[in-house]
């Protein structure tokens, strides 16, 4: 079968189209036919190496695939690595039904960058109705879910970050009810001014660097900061303790592995994002629908910082 693989780490420049034995599904596996595989920005930190568990060589890399099982059911499947090629063995314990009203594309959009993104609010910052929230990265796959879904319950005003005006614009169709520049020079004034001049309840962030910083400073009394990623590379700087006790808020972490540990809760979320898509709630932005054998392409434009929604590769191509 095709795959893209790594033999080495690095950039985009490491994946190659390869032909590979297809994988034999073991106990408690299935063999999924993979007719889409979703591409991630970890995608981008698997092929460095720079992600959170460490990878070894040589690597498929993908963490969601939609297809179908031998037997004719249509799947979603969270397989960590190997999504990237037109079979995959994946755990039963992660593979979930997809409706068929539900679309490729809307169906991986969901796998991983959905379920953060409903994990990010209803477990992780507990969003309350009437609260501020800011979305940084608000284009993007786990963004541009966010910002509907922190609308759909209630939040008061929700504050979208892009880089670019379209982006900006994206974010405002999408339900934003005010946008940022990415680059803003003081990023802490400028959440406060979008916010009518207060203090934000809530920011969701995935860049790292000054931009968790400035957001931190932007914090009302009792306001939260889940952190999800780090795109920028970037460190932020170091949290004190007393700090958040001086300010009253609280900085709190995020990684999806962590919730496939508990029983129920993707299929919970996936139930529900499945139903506000069917409601014509929630939709996905679609980014692009490459071919296996342009993956490299994909991440180039996705570490560019080019790219909306969701992007996936067709392995049949």
């Amino acid at each position: 079968m095709r795959a893209v693989q790594i033999t080495e780490f690095g950039g985009p420049e490491v994946l190659r189209v390869v032909e590979l034995a297809e994988p034999v599904p073991g106990d408690g596996q299935v063999l999924v036919d993979v007719v889409r595989a979703g591409v991630n920005y970890a995608d981008t930190h698997h092929t460095e190496n720079t992600y959170l568990a460490p990878a070894t060589l040589p690597l498929v890399p993908g963490g969601e695939v939609v297809g179908r099982t031998r037997d004719g059911r249509r799947v979603l499947a969270i397989v960590g690595t190997g999504g990237y090629a037109e079979r995959v063995a994946a755990d039963l314990r992660t593979v979930f039904d997809v409706p068929e009203t539900v679309d490729d594309v809307t169906a991986l959009a969901l796998a991983i960058q959905g379920t953060t993104a409903w994990l990010l609010l209803r477990r992780t910052v507990h969003l309350a109705p009437g609260e501020s929230v800011v979305v940084h990265a608000a284009a993007g796959g786990v963004g541009s879910l966010a910002v509907q879904l922190a609308k759909a319950w209630g939040a008061g005003r929700v504050i979208a970050t892009a880089s670019t005006q379209a982006k900006r614009d994206l974010a405002r169709e999408l339900g934003a009810d005010a946008t940022v520049d990415a680059n803003a020079t003081d990023m802490t004034e400028a959440l406060r001014e979008a916010n009518g001049g207060r203090r934000v309840d809530i920011v969701l962030d995935m860049t790292g660097g000054a931009v968790t910083d400035a957001s931190l400073a932007a914090l009302a009394p009792f306001g939260r900061l889940a952190f999800y990623g780090m795109a920028s590379r970037t460190p932020p700087t170091p949290v004190a303790p007393a700090s958040l006790l001086a300010r009253s808020t609280t900085v709190a972490g995020m990684w999806l592995v962590h919730a496939l540990a508990v029983p129920g809760l993707l299929h919970t979320a996936l139930a529900e994002l499945y139903g506000l898509v069917e409601a014509g709630t929630l939709r996905a932005v679609p980014g692009g629908d490459y071919p296996l054998t342009e993956a490299r392409r994909a991440h180039e434009e996705l570490r560019a910082r080019r790219t909306v929604g969701k992007i996936v590769l067709d392995p049949s191509r």
